[in-house]
């Protein structure tokens, strides 16, 4: 059977949510997986990032991180996606990218694949697992197979979210325990996107369906 092939999208201002996903491609790609790691586009106006010295400087630090595109999901087996709170929400840049998925929705294109979700906030109950949870209500638009982490590592009972890797920026940067939930996490949805993979017959159609509106 090929890999397991898997996107990491996500949007982050100064690098929090960036070192989650860099935390899950490792864990994706130690079980086995061939990974993309993708930044979603910058919406934000070039004056209000400089007016934050961290936020500019992690723009500069991830030049070279491609973006994403719709072709990463049409790629991918399993997509990870990763976001700080706003509001108890997804951040506008990931979702506007996200909305931007009609077309593949409308051909079936982004069902029964792998999803999961990871995200950041400023303060403890910020509106993390509102946040990821948000996310679901996607995923099941686009009839996808959700994959959370649950209390499936003895790391999980350490960092405390069974719905997706969550940490506290306002605490610093995601510590050992935090990056290894996230590597635990991409590696459960590896092995859960393998599992569908090879029980599917090679022949199954993924291509386009006729829906009535």
């Amino acid at each position: 059977m090929e890999p397991v092939k898997v996107a990491i999208i996500y949007y982050s201002a100064t690098g929090t949510v960036h070192a989650l996903a860099r935390a899950a491609g490792e864990g994706a790609d130690k079980a086995g997986a061939e990974v993309r790691l993708r930044k979603v586009r910058e919406l934000a106006p070039r004056e209000a990032i400089d007016a934050r010295p961290e936020w500019a400087r992690h723009v500069h630090d991830t030049a070279d991180v491609a973006e994403a595109t719709l072709d990463d999901l049409v790629w991918a087996d399993a997509v990870l996606f990763g976001t700080p709170t706003r509001f108890g929400n997804p951040a506008s840049q990931l979702r506007t990218f996200m909305e931007g998925t009609g077309a593949l929705w409308f051909q079936g294109r982004l069902a029964d694949k792998v999803y999961s979700a990871f995200t950041a906030s400023n303060t403890a109950h910020g509106g993390q697992e509102s946040t990821i949870l948000a996310l679901g209500n996607t995923f099941h638009h686009w009839g996808g197979i959700i994959v959370p982490p649950g209390y499936t590592d003895p790391v999980q009972f350490r960092s405390g979210n069974p719905y997706g890797t969550s940490h506290v920026a306002g605490d610093g940067p995601p510590g050992e325990v935090t990056l290894e939930a996230a590597r635990h996490q991409a590696r459960r949805v590896v092995e859960t996107a393998a599992a569908l993979k090879a029980g599917r017959p090679r022949s199954a159609p993924r291509g386009d369906v006729k829906i009535d509106v």
